[in-house]
């Protein structure tokens, strides 16, 4: 079970930092700062599951881990807030 979890652990991570990559793609042939906020947030995404899987911690209320989503996330709201606020 647990090198179950590993394997799909490690999935995720990989997705997320081929996400990253991918936006960040974007943002070196636009140079659109969206573009570069989403690789940040999936790249913190991705910490946060390296540090879940390396710690053992897989309850969602006492990880640590939340703080670093929390993180990514606020960087996507603010990223297309200040995206909006260029378009008004």
């Amino acid at each position: 079970m647990t090198l179950l979890i590993y394997f799909l652990s490690g999935a995720v991570t990989f997705g997320f930092a081929v996400g990253g990559l991918f936006f960040l793609r974007f943002w070196r042939r636009t140079g659109d700062k969206l573009f570069l906020a989403f690789s940040l947030a999936f790249g913190l995404l991705g910490v946060a599951q390296v540090l879940i899987a390396v710690t053992n911690v897989y309850v969602e209320n006492r990880s640590f881990a939340y703080l670093i989503r929390l993180a990514a996330f606020a960087v996507i709201i603010v990223a297309i807030g200040r995206k909006n606020r260029k378009v008004l």
